[in-house]
């Protein structure tokens, strides 16, 4: 029976009206000996979460070593802030628990897939340290991920984005400072997490401008990344184990990995 951690003790906040009993919760896959962790975040258009993108994804990071958590966030029709306040929870949940996992508070990476990749994206610039004198542990904790992993992600909520996940995220009727805010390019700070990111050049549901953008904005900030884009493949690919090209990707990704002492 597979373990889920609820990411909180009482009813989420933001709930959607008649979906208050849905609960975030994390799929732990520990690997003993390991004091590094990578939250993995499923796409699916904030309307669903694709199984295909999560538990082989924890499973390969087992392999090589590295413990991991599947977050199960909340998608359509629950909207913002609902998916990030699940992505922020989950990071200061593991932060606070990291003792009894082994797990170092400053290894903790998020990675995520297309839609689940824009949820990473706004983690990895919309974060903050936590509220010291909060009731709650964990809300004690920084929202901030120390690495953060790109797979063919949506960043923006502009027209080269995905229509439909912003449409799920913010609504039909979205404006001019929404779109700013989840524009991930648009949010990078000086102190935003190191990354990894990988697309393909003719992704037709996510184009590639989307990496490209993200990328250029984290070197306008001097913050080191590494960027692949493979120049054929579907979007929503996971592990691409039947491209031998793009298949790739996971071997480069655990290279950046260790390289970043995970």
């Amino acid at each position: 029976m597979t373990t889920t951690i609820p990411l909180w003790d009482h009813a989420a906040p933001y709930a959607a009206k008649g979906h208050e009993d849905e609960m975030p919760h994390l799929i732990p896959f520990i690997q003993p000996g390991s004091e590094s962790a990578v939250i993995i975040c499923p796409g699916g258009g904030y309307g669903f979460l694709a199984d295909h993108e999560g538990a082989p994804i924890a499973e390969l990071l087992n392999r090589a070593g590295i413990s991991a958590f599947v977050l199960k966030y909340r998608v359509a029709p629950h909207r913002h802030p609902a998916p990030m306040t699940d992505g922020q929870r989950a990071i200061r949940y593991v932060r606070a628990h990291a003792e009894q996992y082994g797990i170092h508070p400053s290894k903790i990476a998020v990675l995520g897939f297309s839609a689940g990749g824009h949820l990473t994206a706004t983690l990895g610039t919309l974060y903050d340290e936590g509220q010291p004198d909060h009731e709650d542990p964990i809300e004690r904790e920084s929202s901030r991920p120390d690495r953060v992993i790109l797979c063919y992600p949506v960043i923006t909520m502009e027209s080269y984005g995905h229509a439909g996940s912003r449409e799920n995220l913010l609504g039909p009727d979205v404006s001019a400072e929404q779109i700013k805010a989840f524009s991930a390019e648009q949010q990078v700070k000086a102190d935003a997490p190191e990354a990894f990111i990988w697309h393909t050049s003719d992704d037709q549901a996510v184009p590639v401008e989307n990496s490209l953008r993200y990328a250029l904005a984290l070197g306008a900030h001097g913050i080191p990344y590494d960027l692949h884009v493979f120049e054929k493949g579907s979007h929503g690919l996971g592990l691409a184990e039947d491209d031998h090209a793009v298949r790739a990707w996971s071997d480069l990704c655990l290279t950046w990995l260790k390289n970043q002492g995970w």
